[in-house]
């Protein structure tokens, strides 16, 4: 793969285009997001099927075709200058095969979305475009820190992340450089064996989750183990781990952070000795910060944590 294109930074008065990939929203809970991006001198263009709603098995916003037709539309319309999704949900994978890049090729720019959309952001780093791994314009129940959203905008108009955390029992000490990949594992492990998975090799992966059993997430760690992943990365964060388990026998359930899943990863990581970081501050959590997926990020892992774009 040739070297990352970063699309250009974004100035006042640009448009930004809103779009439902995935998951139904309601006019209400995207209000306050769309003023958001008016506030901060941009124009929110909404995509067609934005409150779309199709029931299949899930609640939908839109058919296949109709999500399609948003997300290619913002993709490919010159007038756009960076798309943020409204929410995750489940639907991207459904639109993998049907994505066009033709106009965005000429003319990249940023896509914005965490969770169900990592499937998106996979598909545009293996064509060479980074993206952010970052809020989604629906805040969930537990919100979101107006933090998660400036440094967002920051990366936008052009300024790169840096971020000091406090260091974590389950860490691995160390420094590593490399290339940013991931997001949701549910979605890491559900793109492994298929062309649209991320490459592994010589990267940094960074991972998150929502609502998993614990056998589950056991399960997907030990598919990463299986498939060579673990043995091909060369650095590993993780961030959010919420609504894990079982919300009757789980007291850390709503934990951003949760003790017995960091515990279960850490397990499946004994036997590989590259760096390691626990409780980024990134995922289905309140206090989520953005990362560039595709972007070269130094780690460095000591009584502090430094990870820097």
């Amino acid at each position: 793969m040739s070297k990352i294109i970063f699309p250009k930074s974004i100035k006042k008065g640009d448009k930004i285009a809103v779009i439902s990939p995935a998951g139904a929203v309601e006019e209400s809970q995207l209000q306050k997001g769309l003023e958001m991006i008016k506030s901060k001198g941009y124009e929110p263009i909404l995509g067609k099927n934005l409150y779309t709603k199709f029931s299949n098995g899930y609640n939908y916003a839109g058919t296949e075709k109709e999500r399609i037709h948003d997300l290619n539309w913002a993709l490919n319309n010159e007038e756009i200058s960076a798309i943020w999704a409204s929410r995750g949900g489940y639907g991207c994978q459904h639109l993998l095969r049907h994505l066009r890049l033709s106009k965005f090729r000429k003319n990249p720019k940023w896509y914005i979305g965490y969770s169900d959309n990592t499937v998106i952001q996979s598909y545009l780093l293996k064509n060479g475009f980074a993206s952010i791994h970052g809020q989604t314009i629906k805040t969930s129940s537990f919100g979101v820190i107006d933090e998660g959203y400036d440094l967002t905008f920051k990366i936008l108009e052009g300024k790169k992340p840096k971020y000091s955390i406090e260091a974590n029992e389950f860490n691995k000490k160390g420094r590593v450089e490399g290339e940013l990949i991931g997001g949701n594992l549910a979605l890491i492990y559900a793109l492994l064996g298929t062309n649209y998975s991320f490459n592994f090799k010589d990267k940094i992966l960074f991972i998150e989750d929502i609502g998993e059993n614990f056998y589950a997430l056991d399960r997907m760690m030990m598919s990463l183990d299986l498939a060579g992943v673990l043995r091909k990365i060369k650095g590993l964060i993780i961030g959010g781990m919420t609504n894990m388990g079982d919300e009757k026998d789980n007291k850390n359930y709503e934990n951003p952070f949760d003790e017995f899943a960091y515990k279960l990863i850490s397990e499946r990581l004994k036997k590989y000795n590259f760096p390691t970081v626990f409780g980024f501050p990134n995922g289905h959590i309140y206090d989520n910060r953005p990362l560039i997926i595709g972007g070269n990020v130094k780690v460095e892992i000591e009584d502090k944590v430094q990870v820097e774009f």
